[in-house]
């Protein structure tokens, strides 16, 4: 390679550096006028090595090759490559680039957003179908009339003895609250640094917790509290609803099931073909199933909220209100601190804020007459 040849190189290479700096201090108007002087010094080197190459050809022509005697190139090698990748549009390894940082990925701006974004979820909580009841004591008894069998009265002849019938009788029903509680840490970094409020988003989740919590101590309750029955299909549905709640419960009634339930319900016909479950004309949010003289409201929650176990799907039927008493002592409340110590865990020491979410409560089971724990057993795992 002759003397011109060489410098030129020389210059090319000092001009990828010189881009490659400029990047780096975020010089990007600079970077890019200093790449089309390399476009052109490139382009330049490109043609005097074409010329050199037909220089080079001719020479050989004249040279007599002895016996053993070999002309080779390799040592233009590299200069070879070079040209080569020059007119490829000189993709050379070294040139700028987003997928390396030093190269260029430093310069190109990112979406990244710190706004707090949500996945969508159903969040349904039990609590709204029973009864509930705010208490200010720890624990208490509430009084109710039994049930009995009245026969009437006695038919009497004229100076005749009447006869003594049966009174009421009472029964009480007993509460007795307990307490929920957890605690969550945060850095004050995070609290002071960050651009999203996320003493809103903990408190968001807090709720989130104390619904899950209510759910979780209903089903409890009337898993407890009422005898699992199985459930053959749409006839042992009616007549959960015709004979056992019967007329005192049966009005005020509703199917509470989960995804795998209205997968179910959703399913079936009658003999004309026609669906059963229908939305209400007056809400058609609001699900119902209708078999000939049988219409009954459907509340459906997701599957995390009331599980399929055992591939037996969840159908509780009944007067949720009736059936169950939800006594409330204390609303969620909470607190937070910057110097509290919870077990091993010092705020002060390790510079956090402790929130802590503390709730009192107690579910019981109200009227155990008016609720059917039934299921339908799946052979399909959901």
């Amino acid at each position: 390679m002759n003397k011109e040849l060489r410098e030129l190189l020389d210059k090319i290479n000092a001009k990828k550096a010189e881009v490659k700096n400029l990047v780096s201090e975020n010089k990007i108007d600079e970077a890019k006028a200093a790449k089309e002087e390399l476009i052109n010094l490139q382009a330049k080197f490109d043609v005097l090595y074409d010329l050199e190459e037909e220089k080079e050809e001719e020479m050989k022509n004249k040279i007599e090759n002895g016996e053993g005697k070999e002309i080779s190139d390799k040592v233009n090698d590299p200069i070879k490559e070079f040209a080569n990748a020059a007119r490829q549009g000189f993709k050379i390894q070294n040139t700028m680039s987003t997928g390396v940082d030093a190269d260029g990925g430093y310069v190109v701006p990112q979406d990244i957003q710190t706004k707090i974004n949500e996945y969508k979820e159903a969040k349904k909580s039990l609590k709204d179908l029973v009864d509930v009841e705010k208490v200010t004591t720890n624990k208490g008894q509430r009084t109710f009339k039994k049930r009995a069998q009245q026969t009437g009265f006695t038919k009497v002849g004229e100076g005749g003895k009447i006869g003594a019938k049966a009174t009421p009788q009472f029964e009480r029903l007993s509460f007795e609250i307990e307490k929920y509680a957890g605690y969550f840490p945060v850095t004050n970094e995070l609290l002071k640094d960050s651009d999203q409020s996320i003493v809103n988003t903990l408190v968001e989740w807090i709720g989130d917790e104390s619904r899950v919590t209510a759910n979780k101590l209903i089903l409890a309750e009337i898993n407890a509290g009422f005898e699992a029955v199985a459930l053959n299909g749409l006839d042992d549905i009616k007549k959960a609803l015709n004979v056992t709640l019967g007329q005192a419960f049966k009005p005020t009634s509703k199917i509470v099931t989960n995804d795998d339930g209205l997968q179910y319900l959703d399913t079936l016909k009658d003999e004309k073909g026609n669906y059963l479950l229908q939305p209400s004309p007056q809400d058609p949010m609001q699900l119902r199933l209708c078999a000939g003289a049988t219409t009954i409201p459907v509340e459906v929650f997701p599957n995390t909220d009331m599980p399929t176990v055992d591939n037996k799907i969840p159908f509780i039927i009944g007067d949720f209100k009736e059936a169950i008493k939800f006594f409330d002592r204390e609303l969620t409340t909470i607190k937070q601190s910057d110097v509290a110590v919870i077990g091993d865990l010092n705020a002060f020491e390790e510079d956090l804020t402790l929130f802590r979410a503390i709730e009192r409560e107690d579910v019981v089971v109200k009227d155990n007459m008016a609720l059917v724990n039934g299921y339908i057993a799946t052979e399909e795992t959901p």
